[in-house]
């Protein structure tokens, strides 16, 4: 296939209708080359091979070895898990006459026996229409088994700063009713929108304690500043003055502020980073150093892995017998990778401030770096040695 430029240069010259018939047969490429990596993958599920290379899904083994989004991962997985029930959909993609939107669209209601019926619906329908008979495919959510209760969570995304809730039909009602309610009090000068009034009397009815502002903040908050971010004067308004753990980088106003409103843990960090060295003299981890971990980390650092909750801080170099208790040799690790690691054929070695690898039996070398925020907050050799 020819170069980037030569290209661009040769579509420059090219008819309407030849663009469009390029387009159709890459489209055609596309749809098949999904197909096969569908299969693939779910030869991969079933053989459960990902486990070779440490990871306990096929979804975070895809996203981390073939550098795809979580998201994209996820939809070739998901289809790739019932491909072996859906030959004539799955055959229709492998062939180019499909897309991969257009099988998945429908690949949640389908069964062996509406297979074929699908299939032709999918030759005639758009996307759009697709979703729509996949709608009216599925069963009426009195007929499913978990009941309303069962099926209630609620979910936080630190990314976005963004809450996902599901709540049973009656608890919907009565919140919806409650915060409604208060939203209407909320003052406005009648340009502000009804969307941040709601969010407005969410964040006063969390505030208040059974309908009573509570005194003082009932917040703990961890912020990892500079000692001058704390003066005022002492540094020009900055920025990137610290970071907000669980959030994101903050200015040095917004640090001042947070140490007057809130009550605050604050990770002052000096230019040799003292605290985060232990040595040999303990083997358990200072809660300072288990802080820093969290906020270089963020999750499991077995890469592909993005556990959060089931996480505890671990040696590179184990303290037996002769691992030292700091922050290069300390590394977040999920229950099960902790286990993975301690097991014969695994390594995990390198500085943990910089790059990580872990070579598992099949000899394939992964990589896991920190937190890119941690980086740009902590540039420089600021944790490398101690001094």
């Amino acid at each position: 296939m020819a170069g980037g430029a030569d290209l661009i240069s040769a579509v420059a010259g090219m008819a309407n209708e030849a663009l469009a018939a390029g387009l159709d047969g890459l489209f055609r490429q596309k749809a098949s080359i999904e197909g096969a990596i569908v299969v693939l993958l779910g030869e991969v599920d079933r053989r459960q091979a990902y486990r070779e290379e440490g990871a306990t899904a096929t979804e975070p083994w895809a996203a981390e070895r073939f550098g795809v989004s979580t998201p994209t991962a996820r939809a070739l997985t998901r289809l790739s898990e019932k491909a072996w029930d859906l030959p004539l959909l799955v055959e229709s993609l492998c062939a180019g006459e499909l897309s991969f939107d257009k099988v998945r669209a429908v690949a949640d209601v389908a069964t062996p026996e509406t297979d074929a019926v699908l299939r032709d619906q999918a030759c005639r329908h758009s996307v759009r229409e697709l979703a729509d008979i996949a709608r009216s495919t599925a069963p009426p959510p009195e007929s499913r088994t978990a009941s309303g209760h069962d099926r209630r969570f609620l979910r936080f995304n630190d990314t976005f700063r963004t809450m996902t809730v599901q709540l049973p039909a009656e608890s919907y009602a009565e919140t919806r009713a409650c915060l409604e309610a208060r939203a209407r009090t909320v003052p406005t000068d009648g340009e502000t929108p009804w969307d941040q009034r709601l969010c407005d009397a969410f964040v006063e009815v969390i505030g208040s304690s059974n309908g009573r502002a509570e005194t003082g903040s009932p917040f703990f908050v961890v912020v990892h500043v500079p000692l001058g971010a704390l003066v005022d004067g002492a540094i020009e308004p900055t920025e990137l003055a610290g970071e907000l753990e669980r959030d994101g980088l903050i200015d040095s106003e917004t640090v001042q502020r947070l140490a007057c409103d809130a009550t605050v843990a604050l990770a002052i960090d000096d230019d040799v980073g003292h605290t985060m060295f232990e040595g040999r003299a303990r083997r358990e981890p200072t809660e300072a150093q288990r802080r820093e971990v969290m906020r270089r980390d963020r999750h499991c650092r077995f890469p592909g892995c993005a556990n959060v909750t089931f996480t505890n801080v671990h040696h590179i170099v184990p303290w037996k017998p002769g691992g030292r208790t700091d922050l290069e040799n300390l590394a977040l690790v999920c229950v099960h990778h902790h286990h993975v690691v301690h097991s014969g054929g695994w390594t995990m070695s390198g500085n943990a401030n910089d790059e990580l690898h872990v070579v598992g039996p099949s000899g394939r070398t992964m990589t896991s770096r920190p937190s890119p925020l941690w980086t740009r907050v902590t540039a420089g050799p600021r944790w490398g040695q101690p001094t």
